[in-house]
């Protein structure tokens, strides 16, 4: 390719003015603001990406999982308690062939009336094995909501950026659009002036259709971006939704990683509730196979009967024999939990896994996103705003041709979609890595 060449494919940078380039969070240059946005009059104040993340910290997902913790607490308090005394009465030894008798109901006729007292003591510490599995739950399901809200924020987060980006996309394709339309209606004065042909102004009037349809794709891909936000955030007018440009900074990666921690996956809250549901489940096969120890069941009774005596007293004692005069002792509730605390383990060793692969995976993504933002903000879109200046003075004085310039503006849109794409996946990846701290 010629040096004219080249000066054409990058004069894609002249259709943006030199004020459409804003500057994100911390210094990094982005590319045009959106200039056919909702703006704030008209949207209201526009939301941060704090106030997303905060939103997402309360919407529904969330809630559900606090509901799952609340009803994991109520286990708890199910589990801890004994069994409770139970109170028996109780009218017997009526005779129907010679009657009762006569006088007072409760003092003189012949019926033996009981009062008694029955309590159940656990063996084989059932109790505290039972609210140990279930106190094991409810710290996982607290687990569970942390690592909820990290996926809630990081969705939130993914949603805000996508948004944003659209956002500016609306701007820099209205100003190509804005541009090829002028670019048209100059043309439209040529062929009237006999100075252009009109098969040249056709295919201008070509270019600037489709980038009119770019602008109304954009906008479509606007509010499906607003869509999305709003339902992680709980906003109820997604059409008026619009976010701030809170890109974050891009540096070097040994910059980016100078002083960083790396955190344990043994931290993170996935692993710890899948930590926790092994304990509960080896908590759960301890009670199973505390049932072997049968309970006991002692009990008392006062009993009054007239004519014979008014001041009996019954003593009991009861126990099923589940291994002695019975065949089965539990061995199936036994295997149960057994099976279920190796899945339990399985879950486990498998959420280790997956959280040190995320980790790596995040860390690799946030440094490659990096470089590729970097290189598009210090390097390949500078000299593509310059080359395009170059290039659209060149067509004014007549020294490029029209099949040229519009190569040109192709390469610039191209050029800028490719580096809002490298801002947005920058921006993702360091937010799901800042998420994933501990």
């Amino acid at each position: 390719m010629s040096i004219r060449q080249f000066l054409l494919a990058a004069s894609l940078a002249a259709v943006l003015p030199a004020h459409s380039q804003v500057t994100g969070q911390g210094g990094a240059q982005g590319a045009a603001m959106p200039l056919a946005a909702p703006s704030p009059s008209v949207a209201g104040t526009p939301m941060t990406l704090a106030q997303a993340l905060q939103a997402a910290r309360n919407n529904l997902d969330v809630s559900l999982a606090r509901r799952a913790l609340a009803a994991a607490q109520g286990d708890v308090a199910a589990a801890d308690h004994a069994p409770a005394p139970v109170l028996t009465t109780k009218a017997s030894q009526m005779d129907l062939q010679r009657g009762i008798g006569g006088g007072n109901l409760f003092r003189d006729k012949r019926i033996d009336k009981s009062l008694g007292m029955d309590w159940t003591w656990e063996r084989g510490n059932k109790r505290e094995l039972r609210t140990q599995a279930a106190q094991s739950n409810a710290a996982a399901a607290q687990a569970d909501i942390e690592d909820m809200l990290v996926q809630q924020q990081q969705a939130t987060a993914f949603a805000y950026f996508d948004l944003l980006a659209a956002q500016e996309r609306i701007g820099q394709v209205g100003e190509i659009s804005r541009s090829a339309t002028q670019l048209a209606n100059t043309a439209n004065r040529r062929v009237q002036a006999g100075d252009l042909a009109a098969q040249d102004a056709a295919r201008i009037e070509i270019e600037a259709q489709r980038a009119s349809t770019d602008l109304m794709s954009a906008w479509l891909d606007r509010q499906r971006a607003a869509l999305a936000l709003a339902q992680l955030t709980g906003f109820t007018g997604a059409g008026m939704l619009v976010v701030q440009p809170d890109w974050p900074a891009v540096v070097r990666a040994d910059a980016a990683d100078a002083g960083i921690i790396y955190p344990s996956v043994e931290s993170r809250p996935d692993v710890r509730a899948a930590l926790q549901r092994v304990e509960a489940a080896r908590a759960a096969l301890d009670v199973a196979s505390a049932q072997k120890k049968a309970d006991v069941t002692v009990g008392a009774s006062f009993d009054h009967f007239p004519g014979t005596s008014t001041r009996q007293l019954e003593l009991r004692l009861q126990m099923p024999l589940y291994g002695l005069l019975g065949g089965y002792n539990f061995q199936g509730e036994i295997a149960r939990a057994q099976a279920q605390l190796d899945q339990a383990q399985d879950i486990l060793d498998r959420t280790r896994r997956n959280a040190g692969n995320e980790l790596q995976r995040l860390q690799q993504d946030r440094q490659g996103a990096g470089a590729r933002a970097l290189s598009y903000e210090t390097t390949i879109l500078p000299r593509a705003r310059k080359v395009a200046e170059m290039a659209e003075l060149a067509y004014s004085k007549g020294a490029m041709s029209l099949t040229e310039l519009i190569d040109a503006r192709r390469t610039l849109r191209t050029i800028l979609i490719e580096d809002l794409a490298a801002r947005t996946e920058h921006a993702k990846a360091a937010q799901a890595w800042l998420l994933r701290q501990p």
